[in-house]
């Protein structure tokens, strides 16, 4: 018996940019459980790194199921569990801290965006780029309330502002999307110092460059040619055309 199944590649980058000392963004990128996040911490010094850090430390615990839902809940489930690490660290220090999130994962042919705070995820399918996560920021709630274009809020003093974050308040709700995967699908996860100075024309046309390695390379390299003024991180991941894989007489499909 033959069994279609997509193939999957990715690659992940990160660099501290040109200006900040040290890099509080973190990324992870487990391919063969089909998962992938990016956190960008926020607190300056090492109060950043440590709150990404540790949301990526929950996400390396979660041992994925079969069952694409449960899988699913168990990603929000470790975003809980980073926002009361963080919370109760950032309470008990009397500091100031917290990271985004926005992570992807893939199942059969499905997939799930999560997302916490204004770093994204996107699409680029049949030559558009589209924008899956949606900020929570006080400039995207002034553009949802239609008190500003969608244009002027590119490159605003306000972009930055948070309306939501993980460990800044002892509970938090986590935004998810979910959709099918089709053959020549490439998905972008980014902290905000990408978008925040590579416009989505550039994203677009850079992101459907060569291998995921190469787009990541270059949309990271175009970040340090405007400047680079924050960290940036990047994950990329393609699918292409199944593949047939042989499967022992009897076995399931």
């Amino acid at each position: 018996m033959m069994q279609s199944t997509l193939r999957i590649e990715s690659d992940a980058k990160t660099h501290e940019g040109r200006v900040r000392p040290m890099n509080e963004d973190s990324f992870i990128a487990l391919e063969g459980n089909g998962f992938w996040a990016v956190a960008d911490g926020m607190g300056g010094h090492e109060k950043g790194e440590w709150a990404s850090a540790c949301v990526v430390a929950e996400f390396e615990k979660i041992e994925f199921p079969e069952s694409f839902e449960e899988a699913a809940d168990r990603i929000v489930a470790a975003v809980v569990t980073a926002n009361r690490c963080v919370y109760a660290e950032a309470t008990q220090r009397k500091l100031q801290m917290g990271s985004t999130i926005v992570a992807l994962y893939m199942r059969d042919r499905h997939y799930a965006v999560f997302w916490v705070g204004d770093s994204r995820a996107y699409r680029l399918r049949g030559g558009k780029l589209e924008q899956l996560s949606r900020d929570h920021s006080q400039v995207q709630e002034m553009v949802d309330r239609g008190l500003m274009e969608a244009k002027d809020a590119v490159g605003h003093p306000m972009g930055h502002v948070l309306t939501r974050a993980v460990g800044v308040r002892p509970e938090i709700e986590v935004d998810r999307a979910i959709g099918e995967v089709e053959p020549g699908d490439t998905y972008l996860l980014c902290s905000d110092g990408l978008h925040g100075y590579v416009d989505e024309a550039e994203i677009l046309r850079l992101l459907g460059r060569g291998s995921p390695g190469e787009a990541s390379e270059q949309l990271v390299v175009r970040t340090l040619e405007r400047g680079a003024p924050d960290n940036v991180t990047v994950v990329t991941v393609s699918v292409s055309e199944p593949t047939l894989l042989s499967l022992p007489p009897g076995g399931d499909a």
